[in-house]
C-alpha cells in the first residue's frame, strides 16, 4: 500500500524545508547544532503543518540518535517510562512528543529526570503557547524555538515541487489550472494542502488531471470527514467559532461550540481563543469583554467537563453581543510595522531617565512636564521619537465607547493627531 502523499513528500535534509529559514538555513541555530552535534532539549512551537515533526526526523537522523516517537493524545506515564529505560540502553536518544501541551503535570514531570540527566534529548512539538501548558521545570530546561506560518508563495513552490517529484502524481500529468481553492482549504498546514490535493486527484480517473477552484471545492465537501479534534476539521470548526462570535452571531457560536464540544476539545483551547477575540475583535468598544472571558478561562481550569460547556456558553454569547472593535489590534500591529521599517529610533531626552549626575548634565530629563502639574492632568508635548512626531497608530473605532474615546483625544491634542 502507497504511503500518503505528505509522507511520501516529508523533507530528509533542514535545506529542504520551506518556510523556516530562521531555524533551519544556512547558518541557523539548528543547522549549526547538528553540525557540532549538540542538540539541545526543545519545544518546537508552531501552527500545524509547518515542519515540526520533520524536523524532529531530520535532527533524529543527521545526528544518528536513536529515535522515539510518541503523541500526547494517546500516551501516558507508562509509555514515558518505558521510553525512558529503553533509551538508558542507547548511547544517544531523541525522545519526540506530539501536542506535548496535552500532557498533564504528571506525565511532563515523568520527563524531568531524564531530560536534566541527558538520558533523552527531548524534542516537544506544539501548536499552543509553551508558557501556557508546559510545566516551567521542564520549560527551563528546553529551548523553545518558534516556527512561522507558511506563506502563499510557500505553499505556491510546495505544490509545484510535488508535481515534479512524485512518481503517482507525474502518471496523473496533473494540471493546475487554479489554485486559490487548495491554498484556502490548506489553511497554511503543509501537510493539509498535499493531503487535499491527493484527495482530489484520488477521485480523478481521466487523465490528465485538470485542478479546478470548484472541482477541489466538490471533492473536499464530499469526502471530508466531520469534526476530529486530532484531524483535518479541527481548525475549520474552530474558525467558524471564531467568525460567528466575531460577526455576532451567538446561535452560530454556540453551534460550533457544541461541534467542538462533542468531538472531545480541550476546553481549555476554547477558553484561550475567546481571550484572545476578547482584545483582538472587541476591546475597548467593551472592555469588559476581556475580563469576563478571562474569568470564564480561569473557571473553565478550575471546574472541567461537564461545567464548562455552559460557562464557555455564557462567554461566547457575551462575546458575540458586545460591540466589536479591532482598532487596538490594527494599533499594535502598525506600530510593529513602524518599529521595523524605522529601527531604534532615539527617546527624545526629555523622556530619558536621568539617575546620574552625568546623564543629568547631558539634558537627560530636562523639559519634561509633568502631566499633574496642570490643569486636567494634561500637558501637550512630543512622547514619540521626532521622525515620528504627530504619527497616529490608534483609530478608535466606529462603536459608543470608542466614540467617545475619539472626542476625548480630539479635545486634548487639537489637531496635533488628528482626530
Amino acid at each position: 500500500m502507497q504511503a500518503p502523499l505528505a509522507e511520501r513528500m516529508r523533507p530528509t535534509a533542514l535545506s529542504q524545508l520551506l518556510g523556516q529559514q530562521h531555524l533551519t538555513g544556512e547558518g541557523s541555530i539548528l543547522q549549526r547544532a547538528i553540525a557540532t552535534g549538540t542538540i539541545p532539549s526543545m519545544i518546537l512551537w508552531g501552527p500545524p503543518g509547518v515542519g515540526k515533526t520533520t524536523i524532529a526526523n531530520i535532527i533524529a537522523h543527521s545526528v544518528q540518535a536513536r529515535y522515539f516517537h510518541l503523541s500526547a493524545i494517546s500516551s501516558g506515564v507508562k509509555e514515558v517510562r518505558e521510553v525512558i529505560e529503553q533509551a538508558r540502553q542507547s548511547a544517544r536518544a531523541i525522545l519526540f512528543i506530539d501536542e506535548i501541551h496535552r500532557f498533564n503535570k504528571g506525565q511532563q514531570d515523568a520527563l524531568l529526570g531524564a531530560v536534566e540527566t541527558g538520558v533523552i534529548t527531548l524534542i516537544g512539538a506544539t501548536t499552543e503557547n509553551p508558557s501556557f501548558e508546559v510545566n516551567s521545570a521542564l520549560l527551563s530546561r528546553c529551548q523553545v524555538f518558534v516556527l512561522k506560518e507558511l506563506s502563499e508563495a510557500d505553499l505556491l513552490q510546495l505544490l509545484h515541487q510535488v508535481l515534479e517529484l512524485d512518481e503517482w502524481l507525474k502518471q496523473k500529468q496533473v494540471q493546475l489550472q487554479e489554485t486559490q481553492a487548495l491554498l484556502r482549504l490548506s489553511g497554511g498546514d503543509a501537510r493539509r494542502l498535499l493531503n487535499v490535493l491527493e484527495l482530489v486527484c484520488s477521485s480523478v480517473t481521466a487523465v490528465p488531471v485538470v485542478i479546478t477552484d470548484a472541482q477541489v471545492l466538490q471533492t473536499v465537501q464530499q469526502k471530508m470527514a466531520l469534526y476530529d479534534k486530532s484531524g483535518e476539521q479541527h481548525y475549520d470548526v474552530i474558525s467558524a467559532f471564531i467568525k460567528s462570535v466575531r460577526g455576532s452571531d451567538p446561535n452560530a457560536a454556540v453551534y460550533w461550540l457544541a461541534r467542538m464540544l462533542e468531538g472531545g476539545e480541550d476546553v481549555k483551547f476554547i477558553a484561550r481563543r475567546l481571550v484572545i477575540l476578547a482584545s483582538e475583535d472587541i476591546g475597548n468598544a467593551n472592555p469588559n469583554a476581556l475580563l469576563l472571558a478571562n474569568a470564564a478561562f480561569d473557571a473553565v481550569v478550575k471546574i472541567g467537563n461537564p461545567e464548562a460547556r455552559i460557562i464557555l456558553s455564557q462567554c461566547a454569547v457575551y462575546l458575540a453581543t458586545s460591540p466589536k472593535s479591532n482598532a487596538s489590534y490594527l494599533a499594535i500591529d502598525a506600530a510593529l510595522a513602524t518599529v521595523r521599517s524605522t529601527g531604534d529610533l532615539p527617546v527624545p531626552l526629555h523622556l530619558r531617565n536621568a539617575p546620574t549626575g552625568l546623564m543629568k548634565n547631558l539634558n537627560y530629563g530636562k523639559e519634561y512636564k509633568y502631566a499633574h502639574d496642570y490643569p486636567g492632568n494634561f500637558v501637550q508635548q512630543e512622547f514619540l521619537p521626532d521622525p515620528l512626531a504627530g504619527t497616529r497608530f490608534y483609530d478608535p473605532g466606529s462603536n459608543a465607547r470608542e466614540e467617545d474615546m475619539r472626542r476625548f483625544l480630539r479635545q486634548l491634542w487639537t489637531d496635533k493627531y488628528k482626530y
